[in-house]
C-alpha cells in the first residue's frame, strides 16, 4: 500500500483512481464492506482503489476536548486498511488551511487536479469544505463536468442485529465492557498496540513489572483493569492483566496502558506489540495506600488467571 502524505507529495502515476473519504477509525465491519466495494469498482475500472482520510480527525481539530475516544491510533488504522486490500492511502493533515479550504477547491485541487478521480464513495450525509458548505449533491454537480468526469455512489448501510455499525456503536460497547459485541462489529478481537516504552518501574518493586506502552490518543475507549493476552512475543498470544487509566493512587497524570505478564521475565523495552482485551475486572480507582494497591493487584492477577483458564 502506497501512504501519500498529503497533496505535494502526489506523483504523476497517483492520477487516476476510484476513492472514498472518511476518517474510519477502527476499521470495523461497515467500512470494510466499503474497502470492497471500492476495490469491485476499481477492477471494473482497472483504477487503484484509494482512501483518502486524516489526521488529526476533523472533530479533534475543532473541537478536541469533546472528540470521541479514537479506536485505533494513525499506524493501527493504515496497518487494517491495507490488510482489507487499498492500494493507497492520501491522508492529509487537518489544519487550519484545509478547514478553510472552500468546498469547491477542496473537489477541485485533490479529487479533480490531483488524483483524478472516476468514481467517489461516500455517504449521502457527508459534509466537507469550509463550514461543511459541501455535500453529496455538489459532488454530483461536479463529477458531471466534463473536465472532471467521475461518478458518485452513495455508501451502502451495513448494520447488525437491525442498528448500523459505526464507530460509535464500537466505543460504546468497548465503554461497557462488551467484548463480544465490540469483535461482532469490528470483525475481529478489540486490541490497542504500540511500542513497549520505559515506565516508573513501581511495579517490580512489588512483584508485578509491568510493560507500559503510550496510547498515542487524546483519549482511551477503554479504562480500568482487564484480562488480556499479548500478540507480539511468540507463536501463541500471552496472558496477563492490564490497566489502562492515570493510575491515581501512584500519579494521576496522563492515560497509559500498563501490563503485568504472567510467568514472564524477559525485557521487552522497544518492541512492538499488541494487546487483545479479554474481560473487563472493574473500574479504576484511588487506593489510600499502596499496600492497599498492592493487595487489589494481587486479586486483579488471581481474577485474571481465573477467567483465562490458568492454574
Amino acid at each position: 500500500m502506497r501512504l501519500i502524505r498529503g497533496l505535494h507529495n502526489l506523483r504523476s502515476t497517483d492520477y487516476g483512481c476510484v476513492a472514498t473519504i472518511g476518517n474510519f477509525d477502527g476499521v470495523h465491519l461497515g467500512h470494510r464492506a466499503v474497502f470492497k466495494r471500492l476495490l469491485a469498482r476499481g477492477r471494473e475500472l482497472s483504477l487503484p482503489a484509494t482512501v483518502i482520510t486524516f489526521e488529526p480527525q476533523p472533530l479533534e481539530f475543532f473541537n478536541p476536548t469533546a472528540a470521541p475516544a479514537r479506536l485505533t491510533r494513525l499506524r493501527e488504522k493504515l496497518a487494517a486498511i491495507n490488510h482489507n486490500g487499498i492500494e493507497r492511502v492520501m491522508l492529509l493533515e487537518f489544519n487550519p488551511n484545509l478547514a478553510a479550504l472552500p468546498a469547491r477547491d477542496f473537489v477541485q485541487q485533490l479529487l479533480i487536479d490531483g488524483l483524478g478521480v472516476r468514481f467517489l464513495l461516500v455517504g449521502d450525509d457527508f459534509r466537507f469544505g469550509h463550514k461543511r458548505s459541501g455535500d453529496y449533491a455538489l459532488l454530483q454537480t461536479m463529477g458531471a463536468v466534463e473536465d472532471a468526469d467521475f461518478t458518485v455512489e452513495n455508501l451502502h448501510t451495513v448494520t447488525h442485529n437491525d442498528a448500523r455499525i459505526s464507530s460509535t456503536r464500537v466505543r460504546e460497547a468497548l465503554a461497557q465492557g462488551d467484548f463480544t459485541q465490540a469483535q461482532h462489529l469490528l470483525g475481529r478481537a478489540y486490541q490497542i498496540a504500540g511500542r513497549v516504552a520505559y515506565g516508573e518501574q513501581r511495579g517490580r518493586t512489588i512483584g508485578f513489572p509491568t510493560i507500559n506502552i503510550n496510547l498515542h490518543r487524546r483519549f482511551s475507549p477503554l479504562r480500568g483493569v482487564y484480562a488480556v493476552v499479548v500478540h507480539g512475543l511468540g507463536e501463541s498470544p500471552h496472558p496477563g492483566v492490564a490497566n489502562i487509566g492515570n493510575r491515581p493512587t501512584i500519579s494521576g497524570r496522563d492515560d497509559r496502558l500498563e501490563v503485568h505478564l504472567f510467568d514472564f521475565n524477559e525485557q521487552l523495552y522497544g518492541r512492538h506489540l499488541a494487546v487483545e482485551f479479554r474481560h473487563k475486572l472493574r473500574n479504576e480507582q484511588r487506593f489510600e495506600s499502596f499496600d492497599a494497591l498492592k493487595q487489589q493487584i494481587q486479586q486483579d492477577a488471581a481474577a485474571a488467571r481465573a477467567y483465562l483458564g490458568l492454574n
